[in-house]
């Protein structure tokens, strides 16, 4: 549920990461898109601390190159994932650049408000080419190094605001609730090589950008009500549901959705 920001929201202290260390994760190689903030950049920082080498890509070059250089193993090619010639180049870098891929999360998105009335066929095609496509096609792009290796792990990240029925969010969560059966369709092709397919679906993260745009009083209310743990969602809670799919841990878990709420739906 989002609720335009009116008032200063409180302000609760991000967890330290600290999760487990999965053995398998060390040296992988792992692919995220949109990873240069928010939970994207959660997800780097995470993988990183594995031991992994880590390639992002995404359309903020400040950001992603301060990111990169702030960070053991990552290494970071700007790209604009609309465009799908720019992402297939961009990851093949990368896979160059890390000597192949072993992990895929797909990760960026981006949650611009819009009322119906007010969506033009031009505008809708623009949202489904960054919130859907690229995923699709971020796929296409790592299958032959996957199969070569005989398997890896594909993680997309969803999200809960069609869940929660948010507002004026509805080419948005058309895109997001999408992941769901790009997750299993995809688990059910892909599996026979050893290639696992799932999704993590965010509840309310506090990024930056939700804070500084959503997340007024009446936002805090409502996550307060609707929480059933205290507390609120952050991206290394994200990154931490990430590495267990990604790790050799989840062998056998596959299309399925984990959803990481705090109990909201």
């Amino acid at each position: 549920m989002a609720v335009s920001a009116m008032s200063e929201p409180r302000r609760h202290p991000a967890p330290v990461f600290a999760g487990v260390l999965y053995h398998s994760l060390r040296d992988a190689r792992v692919l995220v898109t949109g990873g240069a903030g928010g939970i994207g950049a959660d997800i780097v920082r995470a993988f990183a601390a594995q031991g992994s080498h880590v390639g992002f890509v995404d359309l903020d070059v400040a950001a992603g190159t301060a990111l990169a250089a702030a960070t053991p193993n990552a290494h970071f090619e700007p790209c604009d994932v609309r465009d799908v010639a720019a992402l297939r180049a961009a990851l093949a870098a990368l896979q160059q650049r890390l000597g192949g891929v072993d992990v895929l999360v797909n990760n960026v998105a981006n949650d611009q408000r819009h009322g119906i009335d007010e969506v033009t066929p031009e505008y809708f095609d623009e949202r489904i080419a960054l919130n859907l496509r690229p995923h699709y096609f971020a796929i296409q792009a790592v299958l032959p190094a996957l199969r070569a290796r005989g398997g890896g792990a594909i993680v997309n990240i969803g999200s809960g605001s069609w869940r929660m029925k948010t507002p004026q969010l509805s080419v948005y969560v058309t895109a997001k609730s999408a992941m769901t059966g790009l997750t299993r369709s995809l688990a059910r092709d892909l599996g026979p090589e050893g290639i696992r397919v799932n999704c993590v679906v965010p509840g309310w993260v506090m990024t930056e950008r939700q804070l500084a745009l959503w997340v007024d009083e009446a936002g805090e209310q409502a996550m307060d009500a609707n929480h059933c743990i205290p507390g609120r969602i952050f991206g290394t809670d994200i990154a931490h549901m990430v590495l267990f799919l990604a790790a050799d841990t989840s062998r056998m878990i596959t299309a399925q959705e984990f959803v990481v709420d705090g109990g909201w739906t």
